[in-house]
């Protein structure tokens, strides 16, 4: 997906030229929203909103009509309109789960990673019912993909692009796209080539128009092949076109906009075509400069110089600025500049994807196309090791590395940075999933993934990015297991485990890390064995099977103990004094509790005594032993005292005071709750 694949439009986006034409289509589409359906004749209440249809061929301004009727509606929804894509630009349909995740995104509503696709396009449903918004999905290839979006609710309105009728979805009745009236084409025409050139043979403007079959994509076309040659006639051009041979092996209705790409695709100088037809490898289709020169191995001034003349040409179109918001948010018109080169960002028209990949597989070879890709890959791998090298101190490794790094790779600020990963975000994880599908680039694709992977951490945190960290993770999963490389598969799989638990996935998450356990033991990864088995036992404890939690966590201190770890050690005869309190055998809590508390005296963690002597006194309340609770709570406040460690101290004061009340001393609990909150400060102490 493009990154305007999802948006929510807002008052602040700049203003687009008038819409031409069309009054027709515009009008049936009012009608169509404006008759009763089908439920409200029989007398029934609409249970569904609304779904208005408009359908043609890609080029022929099927989503620029469907964006003005939008634009005409969206008052009456205070919700918003929310856009989608719901095709690749290669013309693969976009999966539901992630077309859902990203319209969630832009109405920033949170959804558990690896969420199933059910649950996602139910809280899609749900969220735009809530709002009464506006949902325009575009270029959905079936009903299939748009059944599941829509609201359950007549307040809101679907308006839904398509090549097709959408069969299945009740009570829609389509309204076709065909070409604009000839004034319309004349006037699109002009205003690529000024008006002069048009008004001087009004009569060739028509022809041309009609040799274009009035279709938005083709006038723009031929109107850019116009604007690049002042000396050139309308009639010229007309001429030009008619004399094209006919392409058999092209529909009747896309032969008008196949002759317009050939005449501009063979005007372009050998570079430039190349670099054309090298744009389709673009992820999401979506380029700037350092994509285009990584593409075409030249010079990022060169590539910017190139993307500007094929915008003039209509063969791309600039992209929109999604809103960025949160960490990292930029004030419009910056993010692309510097670091993108100049130019900008720009988009290859999804019509134009085909043609130009037919002539891709007549002039260019397998090899020069996985160069390519590879070179585009690598450059992005540079970038986001630069976008995550930023927002490490002064002075750091990263950032000495940094400061070699070429300048137009570098960020000037995290702020930067973090606005760049936001706005690339959906060609960042494209390029990701473009990467790994290829099959051929896969030290390059985990290098890449692994790079997402810290950039996002980096700027975002975990758990914040945690929807896009499960899809790498899985795309990680898939490397390995296709190199079979066990250690990054045991890697992947405690990652993946790890989401799935914290999202209450827990019998999933056990899953993933039994299959972990196996691929670290193919591995012979002692710390991938020692972390699944503890994970094992982590799922066990969650689903409340004690005696097995137990087990596991045995089995994992045993290994930490063959190997010395004693931090571990220490960790783990925790979890496993946890889990008998759980369970109500306090006896074998306190044994645990208090072997940790011998580790970390041997380690010399003062902290890690003094938090153990304070779970040792927790069982001992647990067991009703208060006077013992107070006793082990008074050490470990002594503990916490020689580790300075404020907080700490503070809340081993709470703890005395709650049992000192219990045992029947409120005045001593008033005295340890002082030193609390002296302790906390006044505005912790009210938290």
């Amino acid at each position: 997906m493009t990154d305007q694949a999802v948006d929510v439009d807002s008052p602040g986006q700049a203003a687009e030229p008038p819409f031409l034409g069309r009054r027709r289509e515009l009008d049936d589409l009012r009608a169509d929203l404006e008759r009763a359906g089908l439920n409200t004749i029989s007398g029934r209440k609409q249970p569904r909103a609304r779904v208005l249809l408009v359908a043609g061929r890609p080029g022929s301004g099927r989503t620029a009509l469907a964006d003005e009727i939008t634009r005409r509606l969206r008052g009456g929804y205070p919700g918003g309109v929310v856009r989608a894509v719901l095709t690749e630009p290669g013309g693969e349909p976009v999966p539901a789960e992630r077309c859902a995740r990203d319209i969630l995104g832009a109405l920033g509503v949170e959804a558990p990673p690896g969420e199933a696709e059910d649950g996602l396009t139910q809280r899609v449903r749900e969220t735009l019912a809530a709002r009464r918004a506006l949902l325009l999905l575009d270029d959905a290839t079936d009903a299939e993909q748009v059944d599941p979006l829509v609201p359950d609710t007549a307040d809101c309105l679907v308006v839904a692009v398509s090549r097709g009728p959408l069969t299945g979805i009740p009570d829609v009745r389509p309204c076709t796209v065909g070409g604009l009236d000839s004034a319309a084409a004349v006037e699109m025409l002009g205003r690529r080539t000024g008006a002069v050139r048009i008004t001087v043979d009004p009569q060739a403007a028509e022809s041309l128009a009609e040799e274009c079959g009035g279709q938005p994509a083709a006038l723009l076309l031929a109107g850019g092949w116009l604007a690049a040659r002042p000396t050139a006639s309308v009639a010229d051009l007309a001429r030009r076109l008619r004399e094209l041979p006919p392409d058999l092996d092209v529909p009747e209705g896309d032969r008008p906009l196949a002759r317009a790409f050939r005449l501009a695709y063979e005007s372009l100088p050998p570079a430039a075509a190349r670099l054309a037809r090298l744009l389709t490898l673009a992820p999401a289709g979506l380029t700037d400069a350092h994509v285009a020169s990584a593409l075409a191995g030249c010079s990022v001034q060169d590539a910017a110089a190139t993307l500007r003349d094929l915008v003039g040409l209509g063969m791309l179109r600039p992209a929109p600025t999604p809103a960025v918001t949160g960490p990292g948010r930029l004030p419009a018109g910056r993010g692309d500049e510097g670091v993108h080169g100049p130019g900008g960002r720009y988009v290859l028209p999804g019509c134009l994807v085909p043609l130009l990949r037919a002539r891709s597989a007549a002039h260019d070879r397998p090899g020069e196309l996985q160069l390519a890709r590879a070179r585009m890959l690598e450059r992005t791998v540079r970038l986001l090791r630069s976008c995550r090298a930023i927002t490490e101190p002064e002075g750091s490794p990263a950032r000495t590395q940094l400061a070699a790094v070429p300048r137009a790779l570098r960020f000037p600020t995290a702020v930067a940075a973090a606005g760049w990963l936001r706005v690339h975000r959906p060609a960042l994880l494209a390029a990701a999933r473009l990467a790994v599908a290829d099959g051929e680039l896969d030290t390059l694709a985990r290098r890449l993934v692994a790079a997402l992977v810290r950039a996002l951490a980096a700027h975002e945190g975990t758990e914040a990015a945690a929807p896009d960290l499960y899809g790498l993770h899985h795309l990680v999963l898939d490397v390995a297991e296709r190199r079979g490389l066990h250690r990054e598969r045991a890697a992947a799989l405690l990652n993946i485990g790890d989401l799935d638990a914290r999202t209450g996935r827990t019998r999933d998450a056990l899953a993933r890390y039994r299959a972990a356990l196996d691929a670290g033991r193919a591995a012979q990864d002692h710390y991938a064995t020692g972390r699944a088995m503890e994970s094992v036992g982590g799922a066990y404890q969650g689903l409340e099977d004690f005696p097995r939690a137990c087990d596991w966590y045995g089995r994992a201190l045993a290994q930490r103990l063959s190997r010395g770890e004693r931090a571990d050690e220490a960790r783990l005869h925790g979890r496993l004094g946890a889990v008998h309190a759980q369970a109500g055998a306090y006896g074998e809590a306190l044994r645990e509790w208090r072997a940790a508390v011998a580790c970390y005296r041997r380690l010399d963690d003062l902290p890690g005594v003094a938090r153990a002597l304070s779970e040792v006194a927790r069982v001992q309340e647990y067991a009703d032993r208060p006077h013992d609770s107070l006793r082990t709570c008074e050490e470990a406040l002594e503990w916490a005292g020689l580790a300075e460690d404020e907080r700490l101290r503070a809340a081993l004061h709470l703890r005395l005071a709650d049992t000192l009340e219990r045992v029947g001393d409120p005045a001593a609990a008033a005295l340890h709750r002082t030193r609390a909150n002296r302790l906390l400060g006044p505005d912790e102490a009210r938290a």
